[in-house]
């Protein structure tokens, strides 16, 4: 487990995860090289500089080196192919022709983001000479790549600055990152377990359609595969988690002590069924009937599903499939994301109220989360304990992943300020947003996209970087 100490948040520990794979080449006209002699070794150690700075972000880098001419660029395109990269970054150093790198891209089957970072902010315009001049001339070739990549059909995308240009480091990062989403979508093992919210047409999603989309497997499970390994759990491993559910949560005096030890038996349970059936998010719903085995998991299941979030693994009720997946996205690129849904409009604060009554990103509450016993669920069978916070008050983004009446996918993204003020107490996860607008308003244009009505909160200004993960996986961005 980590502890946040500025805000004395404890959350479980995030479960091992899978570096992005990029590959990196950097190139120039290796007719240069005889007529300038101190320019391949000044172009060579930009390239050293841009490997370590990518190298640092937590990836797994292959760097095959400096290509010089066509033939090279063959050769590197060969060894990118066989490592089946992520993301290929192409550094272009000074000219170079696109027959050097069209190979790359063609066989590489990956994204590509060309840098073209030169030395300094400027040239020193009266003391330099062919020479160094051409150490500034990666801008020169950029069109030629573009109008080749374009007339061979491969989509690419471009950042341009200097070496040390944090604005540009920043913007190669966000393109880095939106590859590693795509990586784990394209590798992920979606659970879907019991059946649809009677009644709830916008939460119905077509499985092959999200393997068609986002790549990745849907693994439909059974209550019963959760039965069977909650069953098993044992008093000792109970106490363990309850052990850290204390740890982690305030108790209210609504809490009883039996629902509370079912619930993490649940929370056991369940923790077991993503790591045989690996698991990369999990959305469920059953309603059950008087009392049964299935209605009594499905009412214990809040406080595991808020363990598992936290811990990397999205876990969301009314089989909410699609608002799952949209908060691995968020949670991928550091956001968090929280389950949520409309509540109120509050017109004298100017806010949005919204949350929702059932599992939490623990990693972004703005306070010790409270764990309440609830007597009764809204709309739903059963009872048990449920998690109440507000989100990190400051910066945050409302994230939906809907889908069209043609069957594609768009993304509907919204960055507003988590603000003080008065929240219900009912075991909810209720966060008062200020969209800076007339929260009607907002309401009614937010309605509009045909988003599902739950989505993902995720804290910090996000839509920049969701623009870049929704153009990687060629899905259109609606912003609010």
């Amino acid at each position: 487990m980590t502890l946040n100490v500025a805000r004395e948040r404890i959350v479980p520990a995030r479960r091992p995860k899978k570096n992005v794979k990029v590959g990196l080449v950097a190139g120039g006209l290796g007719t240069y090289w005889p007529q300038f002699p101190h320019l391949l070794p000044q172009l060579q150690a930009s390239a050293r500089y841009v490997s370590d700075r990518i190298g640092a972000m937590d990836v797994e880098l292959v760097d095959v080196g400096f290509i010089s001419d066509a033939q090279e660029g063959a050769l590197a395109a060969e060894k990118l192919r066989e490592a089946g990269c992520d993301m290929i970054v192409m550094f272009l150093t000074t000219y170079m022709t696109s027959s050097m790198i069209i190979p790359i891209a063609q066989r590489s089957n990956a994204p590509i983001l060309m840098i073209n970072l030169q030395p300094t902010e400027q040239m020193d315009h009266a003391n330099f000479d062919t020479g160094a001049w051409l150490a500034y001339c990666g801008a020169c070739p950029l069109p030629e790549m573009a109008n080749a990549f374009e007339r061979a059909g491969v989509p690419f995308r471009s950042v341009s600055g200097f070496l040390h240009e944090e604005r540009a480091w920043n913007k190669i990062h966000s393109w880095i990152q939106a590859a590693g989403v795509r990586a784990v979508l394209r590798n992920s093992r979606h659970g879907i377990m019991g059946h649809l919210y009677p009644g709830m047409l916008d939460v119905s999603t077509d499985m092959t359609m999200v393997t068609t989309h986002f790549g990745g497997h849907m693994e439909v499970l059974e209550f019963d595969d959760l039965r069977v390994r909650v069953e098993k759990v044992s008093e000792k491993e109970i106490d363990s988690v309850l052990d850290e559910t204390r740890s982690i949560f305030t108790l209210d005096k609504t809490v009883v002590e039996e629902d509370l030890r079912w619930a993490g038996k649940v929370a056991v349970g369940l923790r077991q069924l993503v790591d045989d059936f690996d698991i990369s998010s999990l959305a469920y719903y059953h309603r059950g009937l008087d009392g049964e085995i299935h209605e009594r998991l499905g009412a214990g299941m809040i406080l595991g599903c808020s363990l598992l979030t936290a811990e990397g693994v999205p876990a969301v009720g009314e089989y909410e499939l699609r608002t799952s997946i949209g908060m691995l996205m968020l949670d991928r690129i550091g956001a968090g994301g929280s389950f949520t849904e409309f509540q109120a409009l509050n017109f004298n604060l100017g806010v949005v109220e919204m949350g929702h009554d059932g599992p939490a990103h623990l990693a972004i509450t703005n306070e010790r989360p409270i764990l309440r016993g609830l007597g009764v669920f809204h709309g739903k069978r059963g009872y048990g304990v449920s998690v109440e916070f507000d989100v990190e008050h400051g910066p945050v983004t409302t994230f939906g992943v809907t889908q069209r009446k043609n069957g594609t996918y768009q993304f509907v993204a919204s960055e507003g300020e988590v603000v003080d003020g008065p929240r219900l107490l009912i075991g909810n996860t209720t966060s008062l947003v200020d969209f800076g607008m007339n929260p009607g308003e907002w309401c009614d244009a937010w309605s509009a996209t045909g988003v599902p009505h739950h989505w993902a909160l995720g804290i910090g200004h996000r839509v920049s970087e969701l623009r870049s993960i929704a153009e990687l996986l060629d899905i259109e961005m609606v912003v609010i």
